[in-house]
């Protein structure tokens, strides 16, 4: 065997051997991988052959038009809708699929829709407590009492949606925008690895939808944040990775920039 030839299968094991290592490090690095997703209702494609990765730790945003899928792929994600096809990855080795809603929020994966649910009869800070990741159990709900570790806990979170001030106040007397942030905050007290958000600054004033732009970049590294948005100002403020979707499918992703000059995107989005 010529010296020319050994050298260029040298070269192809290298190749192979780096591209092992590069995928590798990409699993690793995803929080969720969605492979060749499809779901139909009715007839109807909702999804179709659907693929895409999250990374651990970073921040999303989904735009699309109306029927894109945006929802059914969340619904796929929390267990809500079972895809006909296709797979939901979570941390590189759990199905989505075999588990139920509960057992998904369990794992950490944690969802908010577009209209906020609190308890609006408890205080700010009664929510965050009824909230807290602890023994559910009627005896431990009954007589549980919120030691200095638990304060300490639901400060910071109380710190980090900016309802500090709000702590006593009765839930049902905030403002949209900040029931918005107290159900965040709900969901931060579950310490949840991947946060799925439903237009989230649907309702919300100019300075809420400003300062809801700064919570959710605060958190960028601490969380993995997956945000459907039909606001574009929003979405340009969080200057993260863009997905768009249109008809079930992957039409393009991007940084912001490059997403709004697409001519596809122009097309079925945002030229509409």
């Amino acid at each position: 065997m010529s010296d020319v030839t050994m050298d260029n299968k040298e070269a192809q094991k290298k190749e192979l051997d780096s591209s092992s290592a590069s995928s590798a490090q990409s699993n690793k690095d995803a929080i969720l991988e969605i492979s060749n997703i499809s779901v139909s209702f009715d007839g109807f494609k909702a999804l179709n052959d659907l693929s895409m990765t999250f990374m651990r730790n970073e921040l999303r945003c989904i735009i699309g038009p109306n029927g894109a899928g945006k929802t059914t792929m969340m619904d796929c994600i929390t267990g809500k809708t079972t895809p006909d096809e296709g797979t939901c990855i979570f941390n590189n080795n759990v199905d989505l699929s075999k588990l139920s809603e509960a057992e998904i929020a369990l794992i950490g994966i944690g969802r908010k829709f577009q209209k906020p649910t609190v308890f609006e009869n408890h205080t700010v800070f009664e929510n965050l407590e009824l909230a807290m990741k602890t023994n559910k159990t009627v005896f431990f709900s009954l007589f549980a009492v919120v030691d200095d570790v638990m304060r300490d806990r639901i400060s910071e979170i109380l710190k980090t949606v900016n309802l500090s001030e709000h702590a006593d106040q009765v839930a049902g007397r905030l403002s949209h925008g900040q029931k918005q942030w107290l159900e965040i905050g709900m969901l931060l007290m579950q310490d949840p690895q991947l946060l799925l958000l439903d237009e989230p600054v649907a309702g919300m004033t100019d300075d809420e939808t400003e300062r809801t732009g700064e919570l959710f970049n605060s958190l960028k590294g601490k969380h993995s944040l997956v945000v459907v948005e039909h606001d574009m100002d929003f979405v340009a403020q969080l200057k993260s990775m863009v997905t768009v979707l249109d008809q079930g499918s992957l039409l393009c992703e991007g940084e912001m920039a490059a997403v709004q000059s697409d001519p596809k995107v122009i097309e079925v989005y945002l030229g509409r």
